[in-house]
């Protein structure tokens, strides 16, 4: 230990937020102001003080926050982050002599008007042997007491108010020698005008310094005994777009209406209709070349017949792999123009990253030993017993050549970034090595901390967390699954509050390519409006499988599955898009909605209130003066009605019964409601949902 350590008398505990005792990172976004918590606390009566060190991970030189005791030693500061990337943060607190000063001082000259005049109570001879007191080691309290016990009461101010001036010039002068320039010069002065005071032999003292001259000795405290929290707590900060975002997904193999194979080009010509639509993110499953050896037919069929496309995440023949585009869909100037599109209408390209391999896959020939070798000397291919995937081989993690496979796998990234994709969606990471993840996206953070990763990872609560841990910027959630009231009330608690989401950022979704839920195959239109209401205002991030959901595709490929029937994973498909019951104009409603309201922008605003119908569900957002109320229709089929129980100060409304106006986004129509308890009824056909404003009058 340090000579200073021993000396260093504040304690510093439970530094909120964190995550894991800073193993890893807590995340924010770009622009957001971080709150910061802390017990700290002292030996005694002294006071305390503490600051916030903060900074970019990059930078050398720590920022400065105050922090302000709010109760109990419990203490919060707050600082904002200008830019992407690593920070850290961490805690100093150090015994502020210098205010102790000044609290005592008040004090001391406070307890003048209880002096009465007139001689000593015992007389003089009592008041022998009665010493100054020294004000560094005993308490205000214990010097009244002292006045009270055989000394009586005096008719000149005590001695000891003298002596708190000299102690005040002292922590002055120190004060001084660590102030700059005219702040140096200026608590000099004020040293020297409290020396002369002590001199003085007057009857009452007034206080001796003004606020000025207070706060500019705070600014200089003397640290030579601080403690510092002993660890720098990770932050990452992201741009705007990982916290709010609104995803898109279609096959540009699919992108015409005359059956023919879909080119970038055809794909090009639809991003304005998707961009009118709302959405930022256009998500392609894999580009790549396609195996031949073992491919699928139609509806997942073992045996493919003439034509048949197969699955692009069976990546990879003689034209390449995971760097290379399949040929039907163009070339890499039909990609970058695509992209150089997107751009213009501020939308964004995500590419899916499915690290498995086809049989034709030219790393199965150069690199062997990067797949497990089963007894007969055949590469392993993918299962799930009793399911089987002959034409997916996965990538063996545990191979000896593990460090050559990280750096080819890494360099996928690396080579769609330089063709101006900052957006991944990452097929099932859950079945990849998480220390693979960890490494691999700091790597791509080190040069490109812009970079948005998604984890589609449907698998064990702590597995999907984890991943969030070691870098994911978001995450494929359970909502698919999630139906009943309380189902959705305790998951969406769950994901948007600490600690979970100091970490985690959901990213909902009511369907997938490979998630039909059975909710959509029975519950018709009405299903598939509620869900994607949900999905769009739960949320600050949501999706869609695009063509599939806006026309309520829903039979399944046999009952119990949740695979579609002639799924887009195995065959071209046309889309009549101009179909009169799509649902394109509730969808552009919605992203508008969520364009024009930042409530809806974020998740630290969800709120769940009560309503009296199970099969009804309210739910607030805000953000500052902005404040949302959703009121939701779970049951597709029957009109649900019943009575709100609002929480009225979470939602900045009069506490009292006073009129305020509801406006309903989507309606447009606009009601007069009165304190917590409003009646509501919702038809599933006609709009299963109010999405309110709520204005009080």
């Amino acid at each position: 230990m340090k000579s200073s350590e021993g000396r260093s008398r504040v304690i510093i505990e439970d530094v909120q937020p964190q995550v894991d005792c800073g193993v890893h990172a807590v995340k924010r976004i770009v622009g957001d102001t971080i709150k910061i918590s802390s017990v700290i606390y002292g030996d005694g009566h002294d006071h305390v003080d503490a600051r916030l060190c903060y900074r970019p991970a990059r930078e050398r030189e720590w920022r400065y926050a105050p922090f302000r005791e709010r109760g109990n030693d419990v203490w919060e500061a707050e600082f904002s982050v200008d830019a992407i990337g690593a920070w850290v943060y961490t805690v100093q607190g150090w015994i502020d002599h210098f205010s102790t000063w000044v609290h005592d001082l008040h004090k001391r000259i406070d307890a003048q008007e209880q002096l009465v005049p007139g001689e000593p109570a015992g007389g003089p001879e009592q008041n022998e042997g009665v010493t100054a007191v020294d004000e560094n080691t005993v308490a205000q309290e214990d010097f009244i007491a002292s006045k009270k016990v055989g000394v009586g009461i005096t008719t000149r101010p005590p001695n000891d108010i003298a002596l708190a001036f000299r102690t005040g010039a002292i922590l002055l002068d120190q004060a001084s020698s660590r102030a700059r320039g005219e702040d140096a010069r200026a608590l000099k002065t004020v040293a020297g005008s409290l020396r002369s005071l002590a001199e003085k032999k007057i009857d009452h003292y007034e206080f001796p310094l003004d606020e000025d001259a207070i706060q500019l000795a705070l600014k200089y405290p003397d640290l030579g005994f601080a403690s510092m929290f002993p660890k720098e707590l990770p932050l990452w900060v992201d741009r705007e777009r990982a916290q709010f975002s609104s995803w898109y997904e279609f096959f540009p193999r699919s992108s015409r209406t005359d059956e023919k194979h879909g080119t970038f080009a055809d794909a090009t010509a639809l991003l304005p209709s998707i961009a009118a639509m709302g959405f930022d993110v256009v998500y392609f499953p894999p580009i790549h070349p396609i195996g031949t050896a073992f491919r699928k037919g139609k509806n997942n069929s073992v045996v493919a017949e003439a034509g048949d496309v197969g699955s692009p995440w069976a990546i990879g023949n003689a034209d390449g792999g995971h760097k290379a585009i399949l040929r039907e869909l163009g070339t890499m100037q039909d990609f970058a123009a695509l992209v150089e599109r997107a751009e213009k209408l501020n939308i964004e390209i995500a590419l899916d990253i499915a690290f498995q391999c086809s049989p034709d896959h030219p790393w199965v020939k150069e690199h062997p030993e990067w797949f497990k070798i089963r007894p007969d000397g055949t590469i392993q291919y993918a299962e799930n017993p009793p399911k089987k995937y002959q034409d997916i081989y996965p990538i063996n993690f545990e191979t000896a050549d593990w460090r050559l496979l990280w750096k080819e796998l890494y360099s996928v990234f690396a080579f769609w970034i330089d063709k101006g994709v900052h957006i991944f969606r990452v097929d099932n990471p859950h079945t990849k090595a998480i220390p693979f993840w960890q490494w691999c996206i700091a790597e791509v953070r080190r040069s490109h901390p812009e970079v948005i990763f998604l984890a589609e990872a449907f698998t064990r609560p702590h597995v999907m967390y984890g991943l969030a841990k070691i870098g994911y910027t978001q995450s494929y959630t359970y909502f698919s699954w999630r139906l009943k009231k309380d189902e959705l009330t305790q998951y969406l608690q769950e994901i948007t509050s600490p600690p979970v989401s100091d970490f985690f950022r959901p990213n909902l979704w009511p369907n997938t390519p490979d998630i039909l839920v059975e909710f959509l195959q029975t519950g018709g239109r009405a299903a598939f409006m509620q869900r994607v209401i949900l999905a769009a205002t739960l949320a600050a991030s949501y999706g869609i499988y695009g063509p599939a959901y806006e026309l309520c595709e829903h039979l399944p490929a046999k009952p119990g599955s949740e695979e579609y029937l002639y799924s887009e994973k195995y065959q071209l498909r046309t889309w009549n898009r101009e179909d009169p019951n799509s649902l394109v104009p509730l969808i552009t409603q919605l992203n508008r909605i969520r364009h024009e309201h930042p409530a809806l922008q974020r998740n630290d605003g969800l709120r769940f209130h009560g309503v009296s119908n199970e099969n009804l569900i309210a739910y607030s957002k805000r953000s500052g003066e902005d404040v949302l109320l959703m009121i939701v229709n779970l049951d597709p089929h029957n009109t649900q009605s019943g009575w709100t129980d609002l929480s009225l100060a979470e939602l900045g409304l009069p506490l009292n019964d006073e009129t305020y106006s509801v406006h309903d986004l989507l309606s447009g129509e606009t009601y007069a409601w009165h304190g917590s308890y409003n009646y509501v009824e919702l038809h599933p056909e006609k709009m299963p949902a109010h999405v309110l404003v709520l204005r009080a009058d």
